[in-house]
């Protein structure tokens, strides 16, 4: 069976005009809708984050919509007078990929990369690249269609090593059925050859289902999460190790066991000194997700600190299936899917503070008459060289089918 992510999209869908002005909940910033969705051509229900180009334009996919309604590659780029203009670079047509649920990434050149959960060759997902053309417009290329065996169902992003081959998961298939972890290479005379890393293995102790993408640490170690399987069967934090001669070796790093966090859905981050960050969708103290860090220890293994436990009730939020990011000054960033004042979720900063950590709710998004700037957002933020925040929200915004926000503290 396919190891799913939770189930927090709002069927209810509004066709109230959207305010462009966020009121925060800690009253001291200001958020901006960038741009609402139609639900046409222009693509619908965005799952992932943003990435920003040199100029500050911003890049990401729809999971639906398009013209053959199996989602999109879109820009958002500043307009001359203020504002933003939406332009769809890709529609895929199910042959190219469908319902590409991650972001995207650049290479050196300015090219683009991202992933597919199904569509392709064998309708098992995709990795494809864009290519921007000299007189304009851009041309899409499937670098590998999955074919089950190989892996099924990619929901995370991609990642490149220093030799520019690419990393990246598939949330189901492999030998054993429950996910992998992959890698491709480029062929000197043109394509790219895939190798599986890693078959996660349900036989209660490895991982399953990872539906995050990886990080590379400075030894090329690469780190990651599984939303379920594990010792306690509530998720896994992992690291792959390259051996001397050829092949990896996974480590499983953290269990979690219920009450200290469950179902990790998000990838992690690391800090300068080595310790990992992430969070989980459910469990902890309040059931409703928790964000965590990992210290490793002096003689070995790591230890799990739990940093904030979410409450549905009250302006809290719940359901975090987004990872975080750090502003200079070592502050933690992210989304819940749910909760906050209105139950549509929220962006939330973490504070270190007196050994701890101190939460505030920076926004509830807001479905109601008169305040409806999008809801339920899950993928995490990206931040500029000024220290704004863009995302993006599933569901919501005018025509009720998502909406790309920008949030300035």
């Amino acid at each position: 069976m396919r190891p799913k992510r939770l189930s927090v999209s709002l069927t209810a869908t509004l066709s109230i005009l959207a305010m462009t002005v966020f009121v925060t909940s800690a009253c001291a910033a200001t958020g901006k809708q960038l741009y609402a969705f139609r639900g046409g051509a222009d693509g619908w229900q965005p799952t992932a984050g943003l990435i920003l180009d040199a100029s500050g334009n911003l890049y990401g996919t729809t999971s639906g919509g398009g013209a053959n309604l199996n989602g999109t590659v879109f820009e958002l780029r500043h307009k001359a007078g203020g504002g933003w203009t939406e332009k769809v670079l890709h529609t895929f047509n199910g042959k190219d990929g469908n319902a590409p649920y991650a972001g995207l990434i650049f290479d050196s050149s300015g090219n683009l990369y991202g992933t597919t959960t199904v569509g392709g060759a064998y309708g098992d997902g995709t990795v494809f690249e864009l290519m921007p053309k000299a007189g304009g417009g851009w041309t899409e290329k499937v670098l590998h269609d999955f074919n089950g065996k190989d892996g099924y169902f990619p929901r995370g992003g991609l990642i490149f090593d220093d030799s520019g081959n690419l990393y990246g998961t598939t949330n189901i298939g492999g030998v054993y059925g429950v996910g992998t972890v992959f890698e491709l290479m480029p062929k000197t005379g043109g394509g790219w050859t895939e190798t599986v890393l890693h078959d996660f293995n349900n036989n209660g102790i490895d991982g399953e289902g990872p539906d995050a993408g990886l990080i590379f640490d400075g030894s090329g170690n690469l780190y990651g999460t599984t939303t379920v399987g594990g010792a306690n069967l509530n998720g896994t934090v992992f690291e792959l190790t390259p051996k001397t001669r050829a092949g990896w070796t996974e480590t499983v790093l953290y269990n979690f066991n219920g009450a200290d966090g469950s179902q990790p859905v998000a990838g992690l981050i690391f800090d300068n000194i080595g310790n990992l960050y992430g969070t989980t969708s459910v469990g902890g103290a309040n059931l409703n997700g928790m964000v965590f860090e990992l210290t490793p220890n002096t003689g070995g293994g790591w230890t799990e600190t739990v940093l904030h436990n979410f409450n549905f009730n009250g302006t809290d939020g719940a359901g975090p299936q987004a990872g975080l990011i750090f502003d200079a000054s070592s502050n933690l960033y992210g989304t819940t899917a749910l909760g906050g004042v209105y139950g549509d979720g929220t962006v939330y900063e973490l504070t270190p503070k007196g050994g701890g950590w101190t939460e505030t709710v920076l926004h509830s998004f807001c479905p109601l008459a008169g305040c409806t700037d999008g809801s339920t957002p899950l993928a995490g933020l990206t931040k500029d060289a000024a220290g704004n925040l863009y995302g993006t929200t599933e569901n919501g915004g005018r025509y009720g089918l998502g909406t790309v926000f920008e949030f300035t503290p």
